[in-house]
């Protein structure tokens, strides 16, 4: 199924059509396409390029593997997350290399690096479902990930399936039209909640 964005400007094709499905294939990605969404990841920008993400992956190659992942979500997302062939725990290291003191950008960065593998996964026919849900003590203990470190979200990585799988409630999200807050309301400039003048003409040409 394809949602396309029902775009104000034009944007790049892979963003177009990017969403976030939970209803996945069990249908086992590619491995070439497993590395090259993981080095898309790899080749985002951080903050004196400390790249303070790490990713904690998981495939129904596996099974014991998959299912330990998928412990770490909240009960609603295992629901259908346990047919999606590739799980993964983004990781943000909250302190900086460099001189170990905290680093405020670090959730910044892992979402960009994040960001990078999902318009990468979208390029290459894939769909990525991110979920806050998840158990990140269970994570930290499953996995033992030291304390300088914070899990951040769950990442599912498949392709679409059936969505007679999922219960009515998650069937009308799935096909609930895709929306967004304009421009005008979350770009400023001079002052807080004062549109960018730029998007005020646009805004006001359009009409």
């Amino acid at each position: 199924m394809k949602k396309p964005a029902n775009t104000q400007h034009p944007i790049h094709d892979s963003l177009t059509h990017r969403w976030s499905p939970r209803a996945f294939s069990e249908r086992m990605v590619e491995e070439e396409k497993i590395l090259s969404i993981l080095e898309a990841a790899r080749w985002a920008p951080s903050s004196f390029n400390e790249q303070p993400w790490s990713f904690i992956l998981s495939t129904k190659y596996n099974q014991t593997e998959h299912e330990s992942l998928l412990n770490c979500l909240m009960e609603g997302n295992r629901h259908w997350a346990k047919y999606v062939p590739v799980l993964m725990i983004s990781v943000a290291k909250m302190i900086f290399d460099r001189n170990n003191r905290p680093n405020r950008h670090a959730f910044h960065d892992v979402g960009l690096a994040v960001g990078n593998l999902v318009i990468q996964a979208s390029h290459l026919g894939l769909h990525v479902h991110q979920m806050a849900g998840i158990h990140a003590d269970k994570a930290r203990e499953t996995y033992k990930i030291p304390d300088t470190h914070e899990p951040v979200a769950v990442i599912a990585i498949g392709y679409y399936g059936e969505i007679d799988r999922l219960p009515e409630e998650l069937r009308e999200r799935e096909l609930a039209e895709r929306v967004r807050k304009s421009l005008k309301e979350f770009v400023f400039s001079g002052s807080w909640n004062k549109p960018f003048s730029l998007i005020t003409e646009v805004s006001d040409y359009e009409k």
